[in-house]
C-alpha cells in the first residue's frame, strides 16, 4: 500500500512539473517567469505582471510599460550607437487584457488616448473624463530605405513587405491596404475597423509598434532581429514616422496652438518692423546724399561766381 501511495505521489509531482515546464518567449523578450501550460508558453509581462501568451504579439500598452520598467531599473538593452529618444514614451495604465485605459495620467496631468496609446486630447487635470477608448482604424507608416547598389523594383518591395508583415507580425493580409514606393520613400497603410477585427486577430497598433522597434534596431523579439534583403542586398530603413487616424476625430482645442500662433505672430511682426526700419534708414541715407550734393554745388558755384565777378566788370556782364 505504501508503495502504491509513493508511486501515485511521484506521478502527481511529475504531472505538475510537466504542466509547468520553463519555456522561452520568442515573441517578447520583456517578460519573466515563463511557464509552459497545456502546451502554450505563458509569461508575466515586466512592469505589470500581467500574463501574456507567447503564441501571439503582446499588446503595445504592456510593451511600453515593460520598456519603462526596464529603463527605470537600468535593465533595458541598448542597441549599438543608440540615441536617447523619449518622445511619445510614457508609463501607461493598462487594462487586464492589455489594452490601454482610455484615460492616462502623469501625476496630476491627464489626457485621453486611442487604442494605440497616442494622446488625442489636450492635457487636463485629474477631473478629465474619457468616456471610451477610441479605436485607431488606420495607421500610416512612412520611411526611407538606405542607399543601395541595385535599384528596387516596386512590386518586389511591396510583396516582401506584405509577406514580412503577415508572417513575422501575424497580421492578416486583408488589413494591409497598400504599399506605395517612390524612391526612396515607402508608405505602408494598415487599416482595421472595429467591425472588421476578429477576436483572434492581432491589432494593427501592436504590429506597427513591433515593426517600428525592429526598424530602429531595438527588436522586441528574442534573438530575432529583422533581416530583409532583395537581390542579395540587405534592405535597411531610416527616418520612420508613424501616423494614426481614429474612428472618432481627436478633440484638440485651439489652446494647444496658442504658443505656436504667438511665435508666428512675433516673427512676422519683427520681420515687418525690421523692413520698415531698413526702408527708413535707406531713405535717410539717400536724403543726406542728395542734400550734401546740393550744398556742394552751391558752394562751388558761389565761389566760381565770385571769381568771375572779380575778374570782369559789371559792364562786361551787362554787354553779354
Amino acid at each position: 500500500m505504501e508503495l502504491l501511495r509513493g508511486t501515485a505521489l511521484l506521478l502527481l509531482l511529475c504531472a505538475a512539473a510537466c504542466a509547468q515546464d520553463p519555456c522561452t518567449c520568442t515573441k517578447n523578450k520583456r517578460v519573466t517567469n515563463c511557464q509552459m501550460t497545456n502546451g502554450v508558453c505563458n509569461c508575466n509581462s515586466i512592469g505589470s505582471s500581467v500574463s501574456v501568451s507567447c503564441e501571439t504579439l503582446t499588446s503595445k500598452c504592456l510593451l511600453m510599460k515593460a520598456e519603462m520598467a526596464n529603463t527605470k531599473s537600468g535593465r533595458r538593452e541598448k542597441p549599438k550607437d543608440a540615441l536617447q529618444d523619449t518622445d511619445g514614451l510614457y508609463d501607461p495604465e493598462c487594462e487586464n487584457n492589455g489594452l490601454f485605459k482610455a484615460k492616462q495620467c502623469n501625476g496630476t496631468t491627464c489626457w485621453c488616448v486611442n487604442t494605440a496609446g497616442v494622446r488625442r486630447t489636450d492635457k487636463h487635470d485629474t477631473d478629465l473624463k474619457c468616456n471610451q477608448l477610441v479605436r485607431t482604424r488606420w495607421i500610416i507608416i512612412e520611411m526611407r530605405h538606405a542607399e543601395r547598389k541595385t535599384p528596387l523594383n516596386a512590386e518586389s518591395l511591396a510583396r516582401l513587405l506584405k509577406d514580412t508583415i503577415t508572417s513575422r507580425y501575424m497580421l492578416d493580409g486583408r488589413y494591409i491596404s497598400g504599399v506605395v514606393y517612390e524612391n526612396p520613400s515607402i508608405t505602408i497603410d494598415l487599416k482595421q475597423n472595429s467591425s472588421d477585427k476578429s477576436p483572434g486577430d492581432v491589432d494593427i497598433a501592436d504590429v506597427a509598434y513591433y515593426f517600428e522597434k525592429d526598424v530602429k534596431g531595438d527588436s522586441i523579439f528574442l534573438n530575432n532581429a529583422l533581416n530583409m534583403s532583395i537581390d542579395n542586398e540587405a534592405l535597411r530603413f531610416d527616418n520612420m514616422m508613424v501616423y494614426y487616424v481614429d474612428e472618432v476625430p481627436p478633440e484638440f482645442s485651439m489652446k494647444s496652438l496658442t504658443a505656436g500662433v504667438i511665435a508666428v505672430i512675433v516673427i512676422v511682426v519683427l520681420a515687418v518692423v525690421a523692413g520698415i526700419i531698413g526702408l527708413v534708414l535707406s531713405r535717410r541715407r539717400k536724403g543726406k546724399y542728395v542734400k550734401a550734393e546740393v550744398i556742394f554745388v552751391d558752394v562751388i558755384w558761389g565761389n566760381w561766381a565770385g571769381w568771375l565777378e572779380s575778374k570782369f566788370s559789371r559792364e562786361f556782364w551787362c554787354r553779354l
